[in-house]
């Protein structure tokens, strides 16, 4: 076995480019295996940050192969913007070292405008999405009649014909949700999406075979997770979840690749806790602490911009989502965030009704009533950015990272107090 795995174990935004960005260069692949372009990297590289939102982080290592498997939801454009952001500043990617699976399915325009009809006709119970249509194409995955992958989107003939028969029946679907709908017309998505397809075909294959090939070939696998366990279409704070399997559980699905081959599973965590969109945060901090996280920390997100909400890092939560991906480790991001504090609360249980619990709830509703029971610890007040071992941490910060670890149940291997990669203990 040659397969590492990195999982976000929180509501995502963990800093897993970071982790994945260092691991790359100790392998030959990295596979994407989930999601669309509502996820989002920040990665330092050669001293310069790159926004990557659908590109495995290999893109930046050219011995490594970049794989978009079966499991996500690809935007064309939106991709071809991105690869030619990469490709101006690094230099030509070719097919050889970015593919892309046939399987994987095509977000199209009419996508886009299900998601806001649908989300404006929550109104105030909207899920909180990022209106890319990644929802609403994994929804025509699963209905089935209405997908498009790309092996179809290469072929001229076979997009025309399911664009003919899916468009009338999207423009009435549409429009009885949105009296401002302007129908869609076959013609201008073929043209458009025609132009995406000569310029993707390059890199279309069947990525299932060709891991598999690898596998059997000794190959080295970097799974890179996108979103978080939390939310996890199955698993997650459903509704207020992603439209796939964000957990470990999402791997084979996504990728082809069976979970027998990962010989590491790491999860990601940060050193407090953050979510975007709707749903129960039951450790959210909507004080200037909060703030002061959100500022120090820069949480906003990668892709949309949206201010993150902060709270203090939740270990019920966290170890469900450890257990959930059957991790073998966990890596403490973000650690100098807290730098500042004078003390920090960790949630060791949830008060649910007057009982105390160390279990995630299935429903948001019982979510939403779990009051945390807090372990305060006292912060550390000094700047750790300049630290590189584990034995230089202060007493207090090494004590809360000891504290994590204790509470989610698994050892802590790696310590990031930075976004440099210098800025990473491993000891």
């Amino acid at each position: 076995m040659s397969a590492t795995s990195v999982i976000g174990l929180q509501w995502g935004d963990e800093a897993k480019g970071k982790i994945v960005d260092l691991l790359t260069e100790q392998h030959d692949i990295v596979v994407r295996y989930l999601g669309g372009n509502n996820a989002g990297h920040t990665v330092i590289f050669g001293g310069e940050t790159y926004k990557l939102s659908l590109l495995p982080a290999g893109i930046l290592h050219d011995s490594v192969v970049s794989v978009i498997a079966t499991g996500v939801v690809i935007n064309p454009k939106a991709f071809l913007e991105e690869l030619g952001r990469i490709v101006e500043r690094r230099g030509n990617v070719p097919p050889e070292r970015m593919l892309i699976s046939d399987r994987a399915h095509v977000i199209f325009p009419y996508h886009m405008a299900e998601e806001a009809a649908f989300e404006k006709a929550r109104g105030g119970d909207a899920i909180g999405t990022t209106m890319r249509g990644i929802g609403t194409c994994y929804r025509d995955k699963a209905g089935r009649t209405h997908a498009i992958r790309m092996g179809d989107l290469v072929n001229p003939e076979r997009l025309r014909r399911r664009l003919e028969e899916i468009v009338p029946q999207k423009n009435r679907a549409i429009a009885a949700l949105d009296d401002d709908f302007t129908p869609f017309e076959v013609d201008a998505i073929f043209d458009e999406y025609s132009k995406y397809a000569d310029q993707l075909r390059p890199y279309v294959t069947d990525t299932t075979s060709y891991l598999h090939k690898a596998v059997a070939g000794g190959k080295k696998l970097l799974f890179e997770g996108a979103q978080g366990c939390l939310l996890d279409i199955d698993h997650g704070s459903f509704p207020y979840v992603t439209s796939s399997n964000s957990s470990g559980c999402g791997i084979h699905s996504g990728s082809g690749v069976s979970e027998r081959e990962i010989s590491k599973m790491i999860g990601i965590v940060k050193a407090y806790t953050t979510r975007v969109g709707g749903g129960p945060f039951p450790t959210e901090l909507d004080d200037e602490i909060g703030q002061h996280i959100r500022d120090v920390g820069n949480e906003y997100g990668t892709v949309t911009g949206r201010p993150r909400r902060c709270g203090w890092f939740d270990a019920v939560a966290t170890g469900y989502g450890a257990r959930l991906s059957g991790v073998d480790c966990i890596a403490v991001m973000l650690v100098d965030v807290l730098d500042g504090l004078d003390e920090i609360k960790i949630c060791e249980a949830y008060d649910f009704n007057g009982v105390r619990t160390t279990d995630f709830p299935s429903h948001v509703e019982d979510l939403a009533q779990m009051k945390p029971i807090y372990r305060t610890v006292p912060g550390w007040k000094s700047d750790t950015t300049g630290v590189r071992k584990r034995a230089d941490l202060p007493a207090n910060a090494l004590k809360y990272v000891e504290t994590v670890a204790e509470l989610v149940g698994y050892p802590v291997e790696i310590i990031s107090v930075g976004p440099d990669r210098e800025q990473t203990i491993l000891d």
